[in-house]
């Protein structure tokens, strides 16, 4: 991809809707995907980030007003720049917080859509982690309200959920205090535990000041912070597409490099909850499931997810594993007739290239139902084949034989053997027709069928 698509949009009724596009794109994609999502208030240099990421200075629409320019979520493919025949997958979310939007929960939505769909989670905020950024983390305290694991609903403990949840990055932007704490020198990690450690106590107070660090700390618990200095002159910011990298802070840019070669280096592969990598394609089913899952007004399930995408994978393993199956037979064809040991040999070389084309994509077919149904139908495919080249076979002797007895037909039109000894001349002639055709015709799968018509 040259540049970002719409992945999820915003209907003209207020619901979210998967754009058909994003996902012709995503079906190409056959390699295992790394994904980052940023997600943050919104005019806080998200996309910023993002373009850097993807290696370029423009791609994410980056804006210059106060209002919110990303709508929905975004998306951008491309190639990992530190692990091989794998695609980074880099998803732009919409602003939290735009007053534009008059409804409450869409931010949770796009917030949790993040976390279904992110192998790592950046958080984008300005100014320090003090306590109003990690009360505006609402989010995460509403997550088991939008998320569920099993369905019907079960009590599932809050590590079910750290399973499924991305590993955590919270990228502070425009961070101009020193990194000390209580007179020592300290690092960007330790920063931010320091802001999500708990407070003592069990008054509404304390319980209200714990709740959004609690869950951070439950949910994510792999987190690393970076602290970014001002990236430029204010003045500047407005053009920070088209700026001279010489007028970017080199504080800023270096923090931008640490940034970008710790993702890669250490977002993993997205996978699912029994460790099946996530593709391109499979990440497309997994958004479609999700989205019409909140459009529709439930909350999303993984588990219910997972059980829609491996129904669409295994049919379409059986729809790939069929047409190998029927390309390899199809081309055979052409030499039909065949004996019949040769064309089981066929047989049973294609169904095994079937069975692995099969095999390669299948997803959780533990119980083999899907694999069965591609035998039956590979089986079923057979007896046709079998049956298409027995009529050629028997079409070929009919050919045979008729050039074989054309010379005896034509003494029989011309009264040869209505002579003296003509009948003693006929046996022979048809005995002589007889064994040219068993000598000629002896390995046709229907050489009997035609002998005995004659």
């Amino acid at each position: 991809m040259d540049k970002p698509v719409c992945l999820i949009d915003t209907a003209s009724d207020g619901k979210l809707c998967v754009q058909g596009s994003a996902l012709q794109v995503l079906e190409q994609i056959q390699q295992p995907v790394v994904v980052v999502a940023v997600v943050g208030l919104y005019r806080t240099g998200k996309s910023y980030l993002m373009n850097r990421l993807a290696g370029k200075q423009t791609g994410f629409a980056l804006g210059s007003t106060i209002e919110s320019k990303t709508k929905g979520i975004w998306m951008w493919c491309v190639p990992h720049p530190t692990k091989a025949e794998t695609t980074l997958v880099l998803l732009d979310t919409e602003g939290l917080g735009d007053v534009d939007k008059g409804d409450s929960k869409h931010d949770t939505r796009i917030f949790s859509l993040a976390v279904l769909l992110s192998s790592t989670l950046v958080l984008n905020s300005r100014g320090t982690i003090d306590n109003r950024a990690i009360e505006e983390l609402q989010y995460v305290t509403e997550l088991t309200e939008y998320i569920k694991i099993k369905s019907p609903d079960e009590a599932v403990d809050d590590a079910e959920f750290v399973k499924f949840f991305p590993s955590f990055i919270w990228a502070v932007r425009d961070f101009t205090l020193q990194l000390n704490i209580d007179g020592k020198d300290t690092t960007e990690d330790e920063y931010l535990e320091f802001a999500l450690k708990l407070k003592l106590g069990n008054s509404s107070q304390v319980n209200n000041y714990n709740l959004p660090r609690e869950c951070i700390r439950k949910y994510f618990p792999s987190r690393k912070c970076f602290t970014f200095p001002f990236q430029t002159n204010p003045d500047n910011v407005s053009y920070l597409e088209t700026l001279d990298p010489a007028e970017i802070s080199q504080r800023f840019l270096e923090v931008t490099g640490r940034f970008c070669q710790f993702i890669f280096d250490q977002s993993q592969v997205k996978n699912l909850k029994d460790g099946h990598t996530v593709t391109g394609r499979v990440l497309g089913h997994l958004v479609k499931t999700y989205v019409d899952t909140i459009a529709s007004g439930a909350v999303p399930c993984l588990e219910n997810a997972v059980i829609s995408m491996a129904l669409i994978e295994n049919e379409a393993a059986v729809k790939e594993g069929l047409e190998v199956y029927q390309s390899g037979m199809e081309k055979l064809k052409k030499s039909f007739p065949l004996e019949l040991n040769e064309i089981t040999s066929e047989h049973q070389c294609f169904s095994l290239m079937a069975t692995q084309t099969f095999m390669k994509r299948s997803f959780r077919d533990s119980d083999g139902k899907h694999l069965a149904s591609l035998e039956e139908a590979i089986n079923h495919q057979f007896d046709s084949y079998l049956w298409d080249n027995e009529n050629a076979s028997e079409a070929k002797c009919e050919s045979l034989l008729s050039v074989l007895s054309e010379p005896m037909t034509e003494r029989i039109n011309q009264g040869f053997y209505a002579t003296a000894g003509g009948y003693d001349l006929f046996c022979q002639d048809l005995e002589d027709i007889v064994n040219q055709y068993n000598t000629l015709a002896y390995q046709e799968v229907k050489v009997m069928n035609v002998t005995l018509l004659t």
